[in-house]
């Protein structure tokens, strides 16, 4: 018998019930943007270029160069075709670049927690290290948006096995590590129900521009592509309904070349919101707590 998890059970998406979200779409979507800000020349660090010895100051500064430039070119156009996003935000930023969150609140958008720095992952931590950085970031957001924050992704995807009862006691409500649905799946923690929200790891900026080098024409088709499949699948005849996620990054998707093709899939998106439901992940979790027992896998 395979060691199993025990947070949920498996559950094929053929035969499950059929619900629409807000509006009587199939399709859900949310925009998720990784905001992250790391202290120079020391911590982990994602390369572009072959790592070098400290102070590596090629890989510091292409990181640096997306709450520079990158996020606010990424806002101008969410901005023109008024789409709300979910910003995945280490606290740091709160000191480091403030406008950046002030930015996010004027917009109305959702902040969850996303670790204090990516120059460092819950893995290496003991647990009540882990629970004292998590409840640090609560404290921190509660106090500079005044609510506490409802969702979360840990810095670096990265759990440990204390991870999911942790964000159960402090308060949350939805998890984003996860990604082995296209739907919201409940998990069962020794603490208490999560909900675990779609975050898909293929469309994800991350792994299709910089680790499979994609050229910017072919990841904005990419996303045209799982838009209007996922599209075609949650709105067939007994179908449930699904999630589409997009997860950026302003150091990648803000450089010009790039960001000119990811407007015509932001575009392409923002056409169809009369056929999908495009809201912050916090909104489309809060929709699912209403949800009959069942009606999810």
């Amino acid at each position: 018998m395979l060691r199993q998890h025990g947070l949920y059970p498996y559950r094929p998406m053929r035969g499950r019930p059929e619900f629409t979200w807000p509006g009587g779409a199939k399709l859900a979507c949310f925009i998720a943007i990784n905001v992250e800000v790391f202290p120079f020349a020391e911590g982990l660090s994602i390369d572009l270029a072959p790592r070098q010895p400290e102070p590596d100051v090629v890989n510091y500064s292409w990181r640096d160069y997306g709450n520079r430039v990158g996020i606010w070119r990424l806002l101008d156009v969410l901005d023109a075709l008024d789409l709300p996003i979910t910003a995945l935000m280490n606290t740091a930023l709160y000191d480091a670049c403030p406008e950046i969150p002030a930015a996010f609140r004027a917009r109305g958008d959702e902040i969850a927690g996303h670790g204090r720095t990516n120059a460092e992952r819950q893995s290496d931590m003991a647990p009540e290290a882990e629970q004292m950085m998590i409840r640090g970031c609560v404290e921190r957001i509660t106090r500079e948006e005044g609510a506490p924050p409802v969702g979360w992704m840990g810095p670096w995807v990265s759990e440990t096995h204390a991870t999911l009862p942790i964000l159960v006691e402090e308060g949350f409500r939805y998890v984003m590590d996860w990604a082995p649905d296209d739907q919201p799946v409940w998990f069962d923690t020794p603490k208490g129900r999560l909900l675990s929200m779609p975050y898909a790891r293929q469309t994800n900026d991350l792994p299709q521009l910089h680790g499979a080098k994609l050229t910017p024409w072919d990841y904005a088709q990419v996303l045209i592509d799982q838009f209007d499949e996922m599209l075609e699948q949650a709105e067939g005849e007994g179908a449930p309904p699904l999630v589409y996620s997009l997860s950026l990054h302003p150091f990648l998707v803000g450089q010009p070349y790039r960001l000119r093709h990811l407007k015509r899939a932001l575009s392409h998106i923002a056409a169809h919101r009369d056929r999908c439901w495009i809201a912050p992940a916090g909104a489309i979790a809060a929709f699912c707590e209403t949800l009959p027992d069942g009606a999810l896998a």
